[in-house]
């Protein structure tokens, strides 16, 4: 979302062609129950249209401007637009069973890791879909968030590095469960990142990857 309209086909494309090892977006159900990419609740912020997406139907949503004329795309089209791995964040806990039975269908649980904020939505992909490979985030979280992830089966935590101790990782890592860092935007992030030995990092900026071989 730092160089492109973010949750866009284009995103997508030009997070591939500058060799991310995965995409991340975000899902949510339509009024007619499809599962679309947006991070928001509501359109107002990243489309000219205004509302909750859960009161509109998809073919409301594609009328929207998703920025530099992108339309909100459906998530089986980000599936064939790009083939760079990809994590799929619920937003929406009813979109869990949706995404489940898409999943099943494809046979997505080697290419797609299922995250969210939402531990029943954790919980409830985990017991659909055989294999899947899932992500719990936080943002702020108490000293329960390694018992949490393992609750839910989840094989990784998502946490915001600006919170993140080197305790919780060791912690996480002494269960054998990863850490990724979210948003790693700047340099300064991007070395502590590597201080603390996470397992990964999720940027708005592609170019991060390139630039900071050099400098972090």
């Amino acid at each position: 979302m730092g160089v492109e309209p973010e949750n866009t086909l284009r995103s997508f494309v030009r997070a591939e062609r500058c060799g991310m090892d995965a995409i991340e977006l975000d899902l949510h159900l339509s009024k007619d129950g499809a599962l679309v990419v947006m991070h928001d609740a509501d359109v107002d912020r990243t489309t000219d249209g205004s509302g909750p997406i859960a009161e509109k139907t998809l073919a409301e949503l594609r009328e929207l401007d998703a920025g530099g004329g992108e339309r909100v795309p459906l998530f089986d089209e980000v599936l064939g637009a790009v083939g760079t791995p990809l994590q799929a964040e619920i937003k929406d806990v009813a979109a869990a069973r949706a995404l489940a039975e898409t999943m099943i269908r494809h046979d997505l649980a080697g290419r797609v890791t299922v995250s969210s904020f939402h531990d029943e939505a954790v919980a409830e992909i985990s017991a659909l879909v055989p294999g899947v490979r899932t992500v719990l985030i936080a943002s702020r979280w108490g000293e329960d968030i390694v018992r949490r992830a393992q609750t839910v089966r989840a094989g990784a935590l998502a946490l915001n590095i600006r919170r993140l101790t080197l305790e919780t990782v060791e912690k996480a890592h002494g269960e054998g469960i990863e850490v990724i860092g979210w948003v790693v935007n700047t340099q300064g992030h991007l070395r502590l990142a590597r201080a603390l030995e996470l397992d990964g990092a999720t940027t708005d900026f592609p170019e991060i990857r390139r630039t900071g071989r050099f400098t972090a």
